[in-house]
């Protein structure tokens, strides 16, 4: 689809989409079945937050005004553009994640058509729904415990003490319009006025006065280095601290960054530290932790190489016998399959096959 554009959508064979089209939009003919998948990208794409992953995702399928008839080339180098990368950059990194996340909503799109079209009956559906919660039973020093794995986005939380919030070494904060975790934990941490105002950047103020504390403004800290504050007006939500983890160091002359495993690590294990040292300070004192996967944005980290490296320090910490309350969060189903699978062995999709199914989990990013 990305390679023949929309002005010849309707000489491909595309029956992933068509299929999906049909699911959302029943009423469409067989000769309309371009226009539907046309619909359907439309629709998906507005599920994607605004900022540069929606609009590198326009400009890739030529659905941004006057892109229709560019040339794939001219395309994707538009798209690179919105990242401020090279094509070959961008081709083999943000591309992937862009189109993953299309793919995504598309895949969300299908299994909610399909759950409101279902007759009901007596009997459990099979339709895979996105959203909700699940609990994982893994295996940890020969014991089982108990982990939350959160499958919406991070600014949806609710009573967690902790959550873990990635950054780069120089612990500057994307703007809160963008989509990563460090942002919409910035802009769901902000207080705002009766209509929507922003009346103080609380999150990014409590960063600042922990860089000038520790004489660190300006100046980037040691990769695994984590920043423990004030969660702004996510206490409302029973958030009670951020702890932003600094695993991206930036890449010279370039907006890309470089993560290594290790520090992931050793980041994790700095937050159970943080936690142990912190935790009397509050009443009831702190004791649920919760951590996105870390570096796997726009540190490039494949999502499997992220959840070994942390939880290689949620691992050490439980074998111990710590009683911390370990929250996982993920925005997509098929990435809180792989997580679950990868922790506990099991195959969450293979009771039934789904369109849950697009394309190789590990190929995401």
């Amino acid at each position: 689809m990305r390679r023949a554009g929309l002005v010849r959508l309707r000489e491909l064979e595309l029956p992933s989409l068509t299929s999906a089209a049909s699911a959302v939009e029943p009423s469409a003919g067989p000769e309309y079945r371009a226009a539907s998948v046309e619909r359907l990208l439309r629709l998906a794409l507005a599920g994607i937050d605004s900022g540069t992953l929606r609009s590198a995702a326009e400009y890739s399928l030529g659905l941004a005004q006057g892109t229709r008839d560019w040339p794939p080339a001219d395309r994707r180098k538009r798209a690179a553009g919105v990242y401020g990368v090279s094509v070959e950059r961008f081709r083999k990194h943000q591309e992937v994640m862009v189109l993953g996340e299309l793919a995504e909503q598309v895949v969300r799109l299908s299994a909610q058509a399909a759950v409101e079209s279902a007759p009901v009956t007596d009997q459990p559906s099979a339709v895979p729904l996105t959203g909700g919660h699940r609990e994982l039973r893994v295996r940890v020093g020969g014991r089982t415990v108990a982990v939350t794995l959160h499958v919406h986005p991070v600014d949806l939380l609710r009573d967690v003490d902790v959550v873990v919030s990635p950054t780069n070494t120089y612990l500057a904060l994307p703007e809160p319009y963008k989509s990563s975790v460090s942002a919409s934990l910035r802009r769901a941490g902000a207080l705002r006025g009766p209509t929507g105002e922003l009346v103080e950047d609380l999150v990014h103020d409590e960063l600042r006065r922990w860089t000038a504390r520790y004489g660190a403004p300006g100046r980037a800290v040691l990769p695994g280095a984590v920043a423990a504050v004030g969660s702004g007006a996510l206490a409302e939500q029973g958030i009670r601290r951020i702890y932003h983890a600094a695993v991206a160091v930036p890449r010279p002359g370039t907006n890309d960054y470089d993560v290594l495993p290790a520090d992931v690590t050793r980041a994790v294990a700095r937050v159970f530290t943080l936690l142990a040292e912190e935790r009397a300070r509050f009443d009831p004192p702190l004791r649920s932790v919760c951590l996105p996967l870390l570096g796997s944005g726009r540190g490039g980290l494949r999502h499997e190489a992220s959840i070994a490296a942390l939880w290689a320090a949620v691992d050490a910490e439980l074998a111990r016998g710590a009683d911390w309350e370990v929250h996982l969060v993920v925005r997509r189903t098929a990435v809180a399959d792989l997580v679950e699978r990868l922790l506990t062995g099991a195959d969450p999709a293979a009771p039934a096959a789904s369109a849950a199914s697009v394309g190789p989990v590990g190929r995401m990013r």
